[in-house]
């Protein structure tokens, strides 16, 4: 369909502000949008709905719209309930962009032009996507009346006898209609789905378990899954949703597949109305994360934190306690995994902040948690190559037989957070991907906020050291010192494992005087002779001469603590 017709249709309440010469461009979807920059959302020829939410100043029209005239839209409509009378900056940027621009009466829901919008864009070409998007105007509408993806899932299943979930990536539900799918099956669809995303093959993709054949749509795909060349898979394919429908879609005509991908583009409404209302709770834990690290005074981030608590939980009557959770996805090129900002097909550099991020956001809400409302608690930030969370605490969420903050057994756990998505997240990384999670101690003031941040640092840095494509520590992993140990320089550990053990070894190897066990012993008995005599069934005596030899060969003095330390260590690393 065609700019013009949507101006030409009464009900729809546009009215042009400029662009008239641009009027017969196709309008192929339509996506809602109040963020600042949905570029990673556009693939082209969309018609783009905005409340304005995203302006703050004049300023902030230009870089909008020339996002948008990159990502190659239809046109932008922007409605007058936020701001009244659309502002100038606006329309002289999309004038500089050629860039069609309507106004939408107040009176008009977005919900309507959207179902216009689908209903002319596939309706004609499958009779029975009509039959589901015309009959229910209610399908996106907002507010207590709207029914949202539940909605026309239900359809699915009334109109077309279609049974079908929307997952997110992690397996986890997040619409449905009638009996939810195990979660055992939900996250197998979802790692199948992942690893078909990873390979490049056009959606639907088809999966069997337990003897029930599954169709995978991608949720944000035009043209029946085919991803927009101009973004590379690795940017969205831990973050987007999928549709699951219980057919083989192997067997469908091609009306019944553009239904289907019809309704996707429907709930894709959904999903970008979701990523709108966590643009708040991002900005005040990016707020949160630059004080920090600036090193503000811990009044100043104790007034942002009391901001931030009664958005993250509502209702709550006292500060809660805090933790922080750092996340990392490296992407690693020609199949090495590991390397942050990995070149894409496109030539440019792929983001891991917010690739991180969006994943983060995911990983943080109860896998048994239905709806897509679910994270209302979670405010993550992204700085760099990494995302870092700021998780509110209510009382309940403390052990109660050691409720004081930093105790080990409170809030968050790190095995808890990969234990259901671990799977299908490792299908989502495939070859050239790693994640890595690192959790701090629950703190109960801003004071323990930095030290906090370190510490999830400190704990993904442990995690990254581990082997596996999904790895995740937390804070009570950081006890001991052992953890260090892969951290060393490989030419400092040869070097001074080498200066401590090599003339024990050689010793060893001429006299067969077992001076290696011997001290591995003394140290598991804390320097006790007696009870390393026992272990080796030596006289003390014997003992005794074997730990002189080992002082006189080493030049060191195995009644110091130092020295101890240090033989200890080198024997770790050897």
């Amino acid at each position: 369909m065609r700019l013009r017709a949507l101006l030409e249709t009464d009900a729809l309440g546009l009215r042009l502000l400029g662009g008239e010469d641009e009027l017969d461009r196709g309008v192929r979807g339509v996506m809602t949008t109040d963020l600042r920059d949905p570029s990673r959302y556009l693939s082209g020829g969309e018609l783009v709905l905005t409340g304005l939410a995203w302006r703050r100043t004049a300023a902030d029209s230009e870089p909008f719209v020339r996002i948008l005239a990159g990502a190659g839209v239809a046109g932008l409509a922007a409605g007058e309930a936020e701001l009244g009378n659309i502002p100038g900056d606006l329309i002289e940027a999309c004038s500089r962009h050629r860039l069609p621009l309507f106004a939408v009466n107040e009176s008009v829901a977005f919900a309507t032009i959207t179902e216009h919008v689908v209903r002319q864009v596939s309706g004609e070409r499958a009779g029975d996507l009509a039959a589901v998007v015309d009959r229910h105007r209610r399908l996106m509408t907002s507010g207590p009346a709207g029914g949202g993806p539940e909605v026309v899932l239900d359809l699915l299943g009334s109109d077309l006898d279609l049974r079908a979930w929307v997952l997110s990536p992690t397996g986890r539900q997040i619409a449905g209609a009638g009996d939810p799918l195990p979660g055992e099956v939900s996250a197998t669809l979802a790692g199948e789905h992942l690893a078909a995303t990873r390979t490049g093959r056009r959606g639907p993709h088809r999966a069997t378990v337990h003897g029930v054949t599954y169709s995978l749509f991608p949720i944000r795909n035009d043209g029946r899954g085919a991803a927009p060349a101009s973004r590379d898979v690795r940017e969205t394919v831990l973050s987007d949703w999928l549709l699951a429908v219980e057919a083989d879609a192997g067997d469908w005509p091609a009306a019944r597949l553009d239904l289907l991908q019809g309704v996707t583009q429907l709930i894709a409404v959904e999903r970008d109305r979701r990523e709108a209302a966590r643009t708040v709770r991002r900005r005040l834990a990016q707020e949160v994360l630059e004080l920090v690290q600036a090193g503000a005074a811990p009044a100043e981030i104790a007034a942002r934190l009391r901001v931030a608590a009664p958005v993250l939980l509502p209702g709550l009557g006292t500060a809660p306690h805090w933790q922080v959770v750092v996340a990392r996805v490296d992407w690693g090129q020609d199949g090495a995994p590991g390397t942050a900002g990995a070149v894409g097909t496109g030539g440019t550099a792929i983001e891991a902040g917010p690739v991180a991020q969006s994943l983060l956001e995911e990983i943080l809400v109860d896998p048994g948690a239905a709806g897509p409302d679910s994270a209302d608690r979670i405010a993550v930030a992204h700085t760099g190559d990494e995302a870092i969370a700021l998780l509110p605490l209510p009382a309940t969420a403390l052990d109660p037989d050691t409720p004081e903050a930093g105790s080990s057994e409170a809030g968050l756990h790190a095995d808890a957070l990969l234990l259901s998505v671990r799977d299908p997240l490792s299908a989502g990384l495939a070859d050239d991907g790693r994640l890595t999670l690192g959790v701090s101690a629950a703190v109960s003031s801003a004071e323990g906020l930095r030290g906090a941040l370190e510490e999830a640092r400190h704990a993904r840095r442990v995690a990254a050291a581990r082997p596996g494509r999904v790895c995740a520590a937390g804070h009570h992993e950081l006890a001991s010192h052992v953890l260090l140990l892969p951290f060393v320089p490989d030419d400092v550990r040869r070097a001074f494992t080498a200066r401590l053990l090599d003339p024990l070894r050689d010793y060893d190897q001429r006299h067969r005087a077992e001076l290696i066990p011997t001290l591995e012993a003394f140290l598991d008995c804390d320097g006790s002779w007696t009870r390393c005599a026992t272990r080796l069934h030596l006289h003390v005596n014997t003992l005794r001469y074997r730990v002189g030899r080992i002082e006189q060969l080493t030049g060191r003095d195995l009644s110091r603590l130092e020295d101890k330390l240090d033989f200890f260590l080198a024997l770790r690393m050897s």
